[in-house]
């Protein structure tokens, strides 16, 4: 079984994933999970609006969900050197955020004005 940390699963099977790119300097990337089953990725351009790109089950192995270790924001959890681009900001929050809270989140980052 591959694992969350070393590759990027985009559906609950680890499937190679169908999600568009995102063409744009700046970009949002938000990934969601509740205690049991459920995990959602959302993405966009930082100036426009978030796109869910998967909304479902976890990977075989993932759920429910465990919380094991620290977080490190930027560097996708390996601490490899794999990434490409610079990490400006992110947040950790508790709960399985709404639809609504999602898009308020993403309106404040598009009024930050990125890269303007």
């Amino acid at each position: 079984m591959a694992d969350l940390e070393n590759g990027l699963f985009g559906s609950d099977n680890g499937a190679p994933s169908a999600e568009p790119s995102i063409a744009a300097d700046f970009v949002t990337a938000m990934i969601k999970g509740d205690a049991g089953d459920r995990w959602a990725v959302k993405g966009g351009a930082a100036d426009g609006a978030l796109a869910t790109l998967y909304d479902g089950a976890r990977p075989e192995g993932y759920a429910p969900m465990k919380k094991q270790g620290g977080l490190i924001l930027g560097i996708g959890g390996d601490n490899s050197h794999g990434a490409v681009g610079t990490f400006f900001e992110g947040a950790v929050t508790a709960g399985y955020s709404s639809d609504d809270i999602d898009a308020r989140v993403q309106a404040s980052i598009a009024a930050a004005s990125y890269g303007h």
